[in-house]
């Protein structure tokens, strides 16, 4: 069987897609790094590391939601070595004595066939975004809904959209935690970092990426006005009737986290096959005391990792990448690169 070229446009296009997901804060928490001890014609294994300079202490400092966004760069990677013609084989934390090393991706084998669905899901990539404005559109239909929760449960989670009460409870605990998260001094410092000035990297939140307040007070959507006056969010109506969903994993351990990124990921992508737009709510998960009151004990022990919003309305614009030299070892991208 022919094998593949992991030469340096291949390289480029899988970190390309890697750093293309969604992060805390657009904190890409990331850096790559290609083995050439293993990595021959044969046998290619890349490499994810975290990033903790570009962490948020304050705001997450066990790390769960850093190995949430590094899983979310994992699951872009493997659907990329697959559109690219691999079978990849995903290891997570491969090495106990390297904490940093978040995965592996082997790409020693050409795939078979290519698996349904994944040219979609890869040009689903470069079109997914965050959008943090008001959904205009009508409810996602009910066979969408499923798939989004099969698509949960093939990543080892759970995808969950509560109604009525549960769901009134899930808003009022974000709502609880965005009031802590713009009056606590550490926590409104840290974010407020984040915000992007002219000439910032291209890492942290632009200001033409951040979303009004919902008027009505229903959405309790993250307040960068309250933290940063200068930036101007005029309240805006949101939907009355938001779809909420709830994405949970059966442990709580780092490998449980960065499933949760996987299958944040997968969700997000087959979301915007269908153009499903989604924002994330992920105030409440940065509270411990919210997060665990998150759990709703009729739905089993499961840990509940990030709240998710669904509805239609228009795209958003791009969020600003890192360039793929500044993520990846220089050693291993260059004109060289096998």
């Amino acid at each position: 069987m022919d094998t593949l070229a992991l030469d340096a446009a291949a390289l480029e296009r899988l970190v390309s897609a890697a750093v293309a997901a969604p992060s805390i804060h657009n904190s890409q928490p990331w850096h790559f790094r290609l083995d050439r001890a293993t990595s021959t014609l044969q046998v290619r294994a890349l490499q994810v590391r975290a990033l903790r300079e570009r962490a948020l202490p304050v705001t997450d400092p066990d790390g769960r939601a850093l190995h949430i966004s590094v899983g979310a760069a994992v699951l872009n990677l493997r659907i990329a070595a697959r559109r690219m013609g691999w079978a990849p084989v995903v290891r997570l934390l491969p090495d106990s004595t390297e904490p940093d090393l978040m995965a592996a991706i082997e790409l020693d084998e050409p795939s078979r066939t290519q698996l349904p669905g994944t040219a979609a899901l890869y040009g689903a990539i470069w079109r997914r975004h965050s959008v943090r404005s008001p959904f205009t559109g009508p409810p996602v239909p009910a066979a969408v809904l499923d798939e989004l929760a099969e698509t949960a449960t093939a990543e080892e989670a759970l995808l969950r959209f509560p109604a009525g009460a549960e769901r009134a409870g899930l808003l009022r605990l974000t709502a609880e935690a965005e009031r802590r998260n713009t009056t606590d001094p550490l926590r409104s410092t840290e974010s407020r970092s984040w915000i992007q000035g002219p000439g910032a990297p291209a890492y942290g939140i632009p200001p033409v990426a951040l979303g009004p307040q919902d008027s009505a007070g229903r959405m309790p959507m993250r307040d960068f006005s309250a933290i940063h006056p200068s930036v101007p969010l005029p309240p805006a109506p949101f939907e009355a009737e938001p779809c909420i969903a709830v994405l949970t994993t059966r442990g709580d351990a780092p490998v449980d986290w960065l499933r949760a990124g996987m299958a944040l990921e997968h969700v997000l992508l087959v979301a915007t096959v269908h153009q499903v737009r989604a924002s994330i709510l992920h105030q409440a998960m940065e509270w411990p005391e919210l997060r665990s009151t998150a759990r709703s004990p009729r739905q089993g022990p499961g840990h509940v990792q990030v709240l998710i919003r669904f509805g239609y309305g228009p795209e958003g614009p791009p969020t600003p990448r890192l360039a793929v030299p500044d993520v990846l070892d220089a050693e291993d991208h260059g004109p060289g690169a096998r």
